[in-house]
């Protein structure tokens, strides 16, 4: 056993309930947002490893107390923060981008902190971790810059199932965007608009149109407990297991997020001849392309003075807010209980 494991009788802190409702919020956000991790938004809060010890122990029928609240804080927060924050991305990313996005390298980068105290002492295993880390990430930044305008609509069952299980492993993956992986299946817009639609019925108390969307959504929530079950337990195994490599991965993971959130990037309106989502731009659907500027291919653009004096304030304002985040109750002790590994030997 470490110095950050506890016993599972330890008493959860009231401040690790106020950072799992932030990291919640925070989770729920960024998976609004393709490009931007769910997963690094908990590793920031410093509720990521109870985050998954809570998956890992519910499904294996283990009912502890402090596993239940972090989950269902946690939870709750990035639901409460989809249902009233999509207007508001949505609407920052399509005239503010370059702020969010700056916003968004501070939030992250805040992280780093909690992290690299996490792996403190760094032995082999941690900067071998980090550096596997970090070639990850610009390996997937990279896959993103090949194919920025993702796949096509067309989707079935079988495959909106695929999209639940990949959006919900990469969701808890920190540094990789579930909403980006559904972008480049195809299935982000169309698990949206049966998103909205559903909730519109609801409302409406329309059940003919609710009923319409459970095509799409049935399979797609069966692949989210799937792949958030699975890659939850797969986890905890190697955090338990392997826990320096595994921090070291994380803190590599984290540190080069901001590669792919380059906050001075455009939309470029799309011409004849162009590709937006598989679908060739022609003549005739021009015009329905040049409505939609969401879909527009992304450049970069160089920024004025204020733009770049804006940008580092944000970021510094994000890295503080997390950074602060962090202090509350000690991220660093706050770690669940864990299992006696073989790691020690191995580790250097």
């Amino acid at each position: 056993m470490n110095a950050t494991d506890h016993t599972t009788n330890e008493r959860l802190r009231p401040a690790t309930l106020v950072r799992a409702a932030v990291g919640g919020v925070l989770m729920g956000l960024a998976n609004l947002v393709p490009g931007i991790s769910g997963g690094t938004m908990l590793v920031a809060s410093g509720v990521y490893t109870r985050f998954i010890d809570a998956i890992s122990d519910l499904t294996r029928l283990r009912f502890r107390k402090d596993a239940i609240a972090v989950l269902a804080v946690v939870v709750a927060g990035a639901a409460v923060s989809i249902v009233l924050g999509a207007g508001v991305i949505k609407a920052g990313l399509e005239s503010f981008r370059w702020g969010m996005y700056s916003l968004f390298i501070g939030l992250t980068l805040g992280g780093l902190p909690i992290m690299l105290g996490m792996t403190r002492p760094m032995t082999r295993a941690a900067w071998g971790g980090l550096v596997a880390g970090v070639v990850v990430m610009v390996g997937l930044v990279g896959l993103q810059s090949l194919n920025p305008d993702g796949g096509g609509d067309q989707a079935n069952v079988v495959l909106f199932a695929i999209g639940g299980i990949a959006g919900a492993s990469a969701m808890i993956l920190p540094g990789v965007s579930g909403a980006y992986l559904l972008l480049l299946l195809g299935l982000y817009d169309p698990i949206i608009t049966a998103i909205k639609d559903f909730v519109s019925a609801a409302k409406d108390a329309d059940i003919a149109a609710a009923t319409e969307q459970l095509g799409v959504l049935i399979p797609v929530g069966i692949g989210v407990v799937v792949g958030a079950v699975g890659v939850g337990n797969l986890l905890r195994f190697v955090l338990h297991r392997y826990e320096k490599a595994t921090l070291g991965f994380l803190v590599g993971l984290l540190a080069a997020a901001p590669i792919g959130l380059y906050p001075f990037q455009a939309g470029v309106e799309p011409e004849v001849g162009d590709t937006i989502k598989g679908e060739l731009v022609t003549e005739e659907n021009l015009a329905e392309f040049l409505e939609d500027p969401k879909d527009w291919a992304e450049r970069p653009f160089t920024p004025s003075a204020l733009q770049i004096g804006g940008s580092l304030g944000l970021i510094l304002a994000g890295f503080v807010a997390t950074a602060a985040l962090a202090k509350l109750g000690g991220a660093k002790g706050d770690q669940p209980d864990a299992e006696p590994t073989p790691e020690a030997s191995g580790d250097g």
